[in-house]
């Protein structure tokens, strides 16, 4: 295996799951002995990949604004002098700045092109970009039927699943209960200083991660006596007062805000998930991962969500008993209550690990490599 240069594409490194997933494998790829370039407008994670030994080019390729064409040029002049092997897009206004930038390079020389479709965009022009990788990572099996659907003249040899991973070091199973996990997280949070049983729901604030359903749901559990309590991490964010606003109002309605925590999000994830009996995953929105989902099971956590999107894949795959019908309120309820009294979820091995991401995305960077020889 030749030395290869890989240039990835996005708008910025700030924060997020395609962020992460960048850094990922050009941590990946420095470790491998190849040249990993990542293209950006810069934010807080820049030092962190720089020290994995990746180099960043700062050039906001990502900004929705007719400036942004005029980097076309600066990006096919850098795409020259680093060499570049592959161009690896990862959203959709980068793809397409990219992709103009390689058709000024000379056929011959020019660097192979792949894009990730990290979530289910709303079809059409703007977004096809996503779908026209000489190789298109899809993240996991309901965004290849996503993609095939939307875009059926592509070649369906060029759609690889390639599933999001954890490492599993980091999300480490822990027993439960855990009571050392629920009284650090109850110091913090007196809110959920309870024996009762606590239901964690992680997400950012927004109507589409289903907090109004984990609210009714907490109603539904404490109406048949489960002295249940709800914790939100993440819903606490600047700019979404009124929606925060709206949501204590309902739990006022429904009896319940004495039982409930909304919080910044936690930055450790895993003690959140050991502390809690049950985590929720109750997305309005069909995703195109749920890795909530498998950082739960990794921790030995239950996990009950609704049946669509990648969170209902994973669930049907790693545990059926938590996999609920969109938005059926009884549903969830009886899903929820089987679950708190079965037993703990057996220490087992995770398919979908960091490892196997980055292995399976450098083998599909070496497959189109040698296409070329």
């Amino acid at each position: 295996m030749r030395p290869l240069t890989i240039v990835q594409l996005l708008p910025a490194l700030e924060s997020g799951g395609v962020e992460r997933s960048t850094l990922e494998i050009a941590q990946a790829l420095v470790q491998a002995g190849h040249t990993a370039v990542v293209v950006s407008a810069g934010g807080r994670l820049v030092p962190q990949l720089e020290r994995a030994g990746a180099r960043h080019v700062q050039l906001d390729i990502g900004r929705k604004s007719p400036m942004t064409l005029l980097r076309i040029g600066a990006l096919a002049r850098l795409l020259r002098e680093v060499g570049a092997d592959i161009v690896h897009a990862r959203s959709r206004l980068p793809a397409w700045i990219g992709r103009l930038a390689l058709a000024r390079l000379p056929a011959a020389t020019r660097p192979r092109w792949v894009t990730t479709v990290h979530g289910l965009n709303t079809p059409g022009r703007y977004s096809a970009v996503m779908a026209s990788g000489e190789r298109v990572i899809c993240v996991s099996e309901t965004v290849r039927a996503f993609v095939a659907t939307h875009y059926p003249k592509v070649p369906q040899a060029r759609l690889r699943v390639i599933p999001r991973g954890l490492d599993p070091a980091s999300f480490p199973y822990r027993p439960w209960p855990d009571a050392a996990a629920r009284s650090a997280v109850a110091a913090r949070h007196p809110g959920l200083a309870s024996d009762g049983p606590l239901l964690l729901l992680p997400g950012r604030g927004t109507r589409l991660k289903g907090h109004a359903d984990a609210i009714q749901l907490l109603a539904d559990l404490r109406g048949q006596e489960v002295p249940a309590r709800l914790w939100m991490p993440g819903i606490v964010q600047p700019g979404r007062e009124a929606y925060l606003a709206e949501l204590q109002q309902q739990a006022q309605a429904l009896g319940v805000a004495q039982a409930m925590v909304c919080s910044p999000a936690t930055a450790d994830m895993a003690q959140a998930y050991a502390a809690s009996d049950l985590v929720l995953q109750l997305s309005r929105k069909p995703e195109s991962f749920g890795r909530t989902v498998i950082e739960a099971l990794s921790c030995g956590r239950h996990v009950v969500g609704w049946a669509h999107g990648g969170v209902g894949e994973l669930l049907a795959e790693l545990q059926p008993a938590g996999a609920v019908p969109a938005f059926d309120r009884a549903a969830l309820l009886a899903a929820t209550r089987q679950l708190l009294t079965a037993a703990a979820p057996a220490p087992g091995t995770m398919p979908f690990t960091l490892q196997a991401m980055q292995d399976a995305t450098l083998s599909l960077y070496q497959e189109l490599a040698d296409e070329r020889r």
